[in-house]
């Protein structure tokens, strides 16, 4: 379709170049960083929250809180397990913004990091005010009627070498690139003119394009947080969750420059005739399980087209891919865990848009 099309061919570029030279390359970048710590600085998470029960909720809304859904999923893993308490489950899915964080700090590093400090600070209260407020061992797994995690995961294959060496190697001139263009140098013509585009974007593109083939080809990928619950391989998760967040985020601006400039959609003026339903519909979206919808509502920010308090909202509300595992082993705690992470998304969200906005 969009090669048919000469405008659409040319916006389409456009945005897979942009989103890969200024949020994959980052992601990918942050994501290797990440697991670098995590291999040289081995901590039994599980093993910390089983003899620290009285600071389960905040070390849960701290991993929740970190950019990823790896901490989230770790979370829930030792719920599964019976190792920690419903308020660390309602703190842990509270504080979490997913994948979206990546393109939160990548964009806007201040009101990321800003996020990020307010769903902690949230999520802590929300899971004490939890265990205050009920029973106590409310709906908590006995230790002997736990499951591993093992019944809904399977081990995930290796990717093919040649697959590996060349998404690596298009990475590291990425980065290159991605930070070259970050602090405002001129790149234009340093490669040349390809088929009538400029050869970074075009090259930037295709680069693009393969990180969408990639997950698309790979059933592993399909997957990727199985890579966090069982240990799979490092390379695998760091190309899984880079390719999956690369593919919503060229959704996201698709649809976003769709909407704008070829359907005519003016969302701005939309939220701005009916600003007071922008947290609602921030949480709403939230409520939608994986990270895609949160990152797609969190470019329509970036782009402007929605305010900060709908984006505060949705950071709250949303569960990213925790949600998963906790609806496939314990529905109804999912389901409740959820509803109650919509009451404090909705009280910041509209305090902070009655107060500023």
């Amino acid at each position: 379709m969009v090669a048919s099309v000469p405008d659409l061919r040319e916006m389409a570029i456009q945005q897979m170049a942009d989103a890969y030279l200024q949020v994959t390359v980052f992601v990918a970048a942050t994501l290797i960083f990440f697991h670098v710590v995590e291999r040289y600085f081995a901590i039994d998470t599980g093993e910390v929250l089983r003899k620290n029960r009285n600071l389960q909720v905040p070390i849960a809304a701290f991993l929740g809180a970190l950019p990823g859904c790896g901490g989230a999923v770790v979370v829930m893993t030792q719920y599964v397990q019976g190792s920690i308490s419903f308020g660390a489950v309602v703190a842990v899915l509270t504080s979490t913004m997913g994948d979206a964080a990546f393109l939160l700090l990548v964009k806007e590093p201040t009101t990321g990091l800003l996020v990020i400090s307010i769903s902690i600070v949230v999520g802590t209260l929300s899971g004490y005010i939890v265990n205050w407020t009920h029973p106590e061992g409310f709906l908590e797994i006995k230790r002997d009627e736990a499951n591993t995690g093992d019944e809904y995961c399977e081990p995930t294959p290796p990717i093919a070498v040649w697959k590996t060496t060349i998404w690596f190697g298009l990475l590291v001139p990425g980065v290159v690139l991605g930070l070259l263009i970050a602090f405002q140098v001129d790149t234009t013509g340093w490669i040349g003119t390809w088929f009538g585009f400029d050869g970074i974007l075009l090259a930037a593109a295709l680069a693009a394009l393969f990180s969408m083939f990639f997950w698309a080809s790979e059933s592993s990928l399909l997957t990727f947080s199985q890579n966090h619950l069982i240990g799979g391989s490092r390379s695998t998760a760091v190309m899984a969750d880079t390719n999956f967040i690369t593919l919503w985020v060229v959704a996201g601006y698709m649809a976003y420059e769709l909407a704008v400039h070829y359907a005519g959609l003016d969302i701005r003026s939309f939220f701005g005739t009916w600003a007071v339903l922008a947290p609602l519909i921030g949480t709403l979206v939230g409520f939608l399980p994986g990270c895609g919808p949160q990152i797609v509502m969190t470019t329509l920010y970036l782009n402007g087209a929605i305010p900060f308090s709908a984006q505060l909202a949705n950071a709250i509300s949303n569960d990213g891919d925790a949600l998963f595992p906790a609806i496939a082993i314990s529905p109804k705690a999912a389901i409740i865990a959820t509803a109650y992470s919509a009451v404090p998304a909705l009280i910041i969200s509209y305090g902070y848009f009655f107060l500023f906005e």
